[in-house]
């Protein structure tokens, strides 16, 4: 779908970006993250052309962006900001209906299109729709962004700290409706961000980038879990035992639990990815003595107990138990 071969920026002598490389499939999230100035952002631009590389290319579809007119490759790509960059005289709805109105949709066709991304992100039309920016929360603003970086139905998603000027509680909010939003389900996106969480929790690819280089490019279990360099290993310390609590699921211990119904007792049922975490809390607070839990996994239906269920998380808990 897209894919960097070799990118390298340079700024006079400053290398900002050094032979950075990646290929997405449809549909895939790639975050790129790493402190400040280490050439994420840079790079994020060289995809869409804002900035232009000083080496390597960028191919969408086997086709080199270079050869594709600028204004055609942008209409491909949809793009969230930091800072949101609604036009503060434009309404709501004129904001979302920029780039379909650019492209000369009907604007029957243009109506529909901004009322259904509205509704998806939590913005019922009749309250929203003719606001000004300036009428709105700092969050309210961000989801119009996305709605407008939406709109035209891109392909491509880029997210440059699309959450960075939100307060901590808006930003996790946030980052589960992006999750749940059917409109991304079938968008390849590339997100910048500082947030190790973030990157984790929305990505099925993380590249950990210092000085202008990706340390390293992988799942985010392989981030966390096989650091490959001091950098890495260093940059994911903090966050690697709250995810190790995390990721354990009951698909990953399926195999080894029972197949054996229990007489009697208490019976909750768990979809097979379930973290492990979750299934110990609602094993402890439901009521009674005899409480087991239930799951089916590829037609094949287990049973487990809280202790069944503690002995597998604590066996998985590596970094906890050294």
């Amino acid at each position: 779908m897209i894919e960097a071969a070799a990118l390298s920026k340079k700024f006079g002598s400053f290398k900002a970006v050094q032979d950075v490389s990646f290929k997405l499939k449809k549909g895939e999230t790639l975050a790129l993250i790493g402190k400040s100035g280490c050439g994420k952002t840079t790079t994020l631009k060289m995809l869409n052309r804002l900035i232009h590389p000083s080496s390597g290319h960028v191919f969408i579809d086997g086709a080199n962006i270079l050869n594709i007119p600028v204004e055609e490759l942008r209409r491909q790509m949809g793009y969230v900001i930091q800072h949101i960059g609604l036009f503060p005289h434009y309404t709501v709805y004129e904001n979302v209906a920029l780039v379909p109105r650019l492209l000369k949709w009907p604007e029957s066709k243009i109506k529909n299109r901004v009322e259904e991304l509205l509704e998806q992100l939590g913005l019922p039309c009749d309250q929203y729709l003719h606001k000004y920016p300036r009428e709105m929360s700092g969050g309210q603003q961000q989801r119009v962004g996305i709605a407008r970086a939406l709109a035209a139905h891109p392909p491509i998603i880029l997210m440059d700290e699309p959450f960075g000027a939100l307060d901590a509680m808006t930003r996790v909010q946030m980052r589960m409706d992006m999750m749940m939003l059917k409109e991304f389900r079938d968008k390849t996106i590339i997100l910048v961000t500082h947030d190790l969480e973030e990157a984790l929790e929305m990505s099925q690819w993380v590249a950990v980038m210092d000085q202008g280089r990706v340390e390293q490019l992988g799942t985010p279990e392989e981030i966390i879990f096989q650091p490959k360099t001091d950098f890495v290993r260093s940059f994911v310390a903090v966050k690697a035992m709250k995810y190790e609590l995390e990721a354990p699921r009951l698909s990953d211990v399926f195999a080894d639990l029972s197949i054996l119904k229990p007489a009697e007792g208490t019976i909750l049922q768990f979809p097979p990815h379930t973290p492990l975490l979750k299934v110990l809390h609602a094993l402890w607070k439901a009521e009674g003595q005899q409480v087991y839990g239930f799951a089916t996994w590829y037609g094949v239906g287990k049973w487990f107990s809280f202790d069944d269920i503690f002995h597998h998380f604590k066996q998985s808990l590596v970094e906890w138990n050294s």
